[in-house]
């Protein structure tokens, strides 16, 4: 999949650091949409979710990975598209240090005491940065 250049404008790049989430948004197998807002980093390109490895979210993205991502603020939008890489295990230490640094949150550490851990990644195919498709 190609990716493209991340934005350079020092307000989006901050909005991407600071901003504690964004909506994501999937497509059920019926084509209906599934929307969301979960917390995230923004590191090197690619945005990374947490997520229960039992949640709706999962079982979406399994059957379809395409995703949208949108921060809350709709006066300045900051949108991206991108397809889901699903990460069961092995999570990188850069992205578990950034959730604890953002959140004070492990990231790897399951919500129920039955359940697992899945980090999303999405590199971005496209952004949609104050009404100007890239």
């Amino acid at each position: 999949m190609h990716t493209v250049e991340r934005p350079t404008d020092p307000a989006v790049l901050d909005r991407l650091a600071t901003e504690r989430n964004v909506w994501l948004c999937g497509v059920r197998p019926d084509g209906s949409p599934h929307v969301t807002p979960v917390w995230f980093v923004f590191l090197r390109g690619d945005w990374w979710i947490g997520v229960d490895s039992g949640s709706v979210k999962v079982r979406v993205l399994r059957e379809d990975p395409r995703v949208s991502l949108a921060l809350e603020d709709g006066r300045v939008p900051v949108v991206a598209e991108g397809e889901v890489q699903l990460h069961h295990d092995g999570f990188p230490e850069e992205v578990t240090a950034a959730f604890a640094a953002k959140y004070a949150w492990d990231v790897t550490v399951p919500d129920r005491p039955d359940g697992g851990r899945v980090l999303l990644q999405v590199p971005v195919r496209r952004w949609l940065l104050c009404g100007t498709a890239q």
